[in-house]
């Protein structure tokens, strides 16, 4: 009996778990190492800011976890950032790629980093928009993170460039979050 009760006390930390980690890909399995951010991100976070990186698109694991590991060298190499800017990558996969993820203040909108989160769609979407998979996997990250209380529940979804100088996410993208639920229109405004 207590084999019994012990197994479904295991069964019930795995399950939530996994639950608790949105089925992102962690940074030390996709990047070799650890995360060098260190610097907390208070959650419930009120902002997600929407990206796309302009670099190739993946569309399988190999193709995703190589253009995340180009974006976090360039950063960290080129940009001199502790480490990659973006909070998440999302490949055409359908996967999600963890950067400074929902706990750390990443590096991805100047002024905005310590009370946002930044999803970068790896691809360029000024004329087409991310496969049905990356959709996908959006939503179903920002469902996740509003249900463990790391996404106010009535948080604000803006585009990249309604913050800063910049074609980020791409005209094609932007449209299509702009019908979304969440959508901010006068961000600048609202959120300044």
């Amino acid at each position: 009996m207590k084999i019994l009760l012990f197994l479904a006390l295991i069964v019930k930390i795995m399950a939530e778990a996994k639950d608790g980690d949105c089925d992102v890909i962690p940074i030390t399995q996709w990047g070799d190492s650890p995360l060098k951010r260190e610097e907390p991100l208070p959650n419930p976070v009120k902002i997600v800011i929407i990206q796309h990186t302009v670099v190739p698109e993946c569309n399988n694991d190999e193709e995703c976890e190589k253009a995340a590991n180009g974006i976090r060298n360039y950063h960290i190499n080129k940009r001199g950032f502790t480490d990659i800017g973006q909070s998440f990558l999302i490949g055409g996969n359908g996967r999600v790629y963890e950067g400074a993820g929902w706990h750390h203040v990443g590096a991805h909108t100047l002024g905005y980093n310590r009370r946002s989160v930044g999803i970068s769609f790896i691809g360029d979407f000024r004329t087409k928009l991310p496969s049905p998979q990356a959709l996908k996997a959006f939503n179903s990250l920002l469902e996740c993170g509003v249900t463990n209380n790391y996404l106010a529940k009535n948080y604000h979804l803006v585009a990249h460039s309604q913050l800063s100088m910049t074609d980020s996410p791409g005209d094609m993208l932007r449209k299509q979050v702009e019908s979304w639920p969440h959508w901010l229109d006068n961000a600048k405004g609202v959120l300044n």
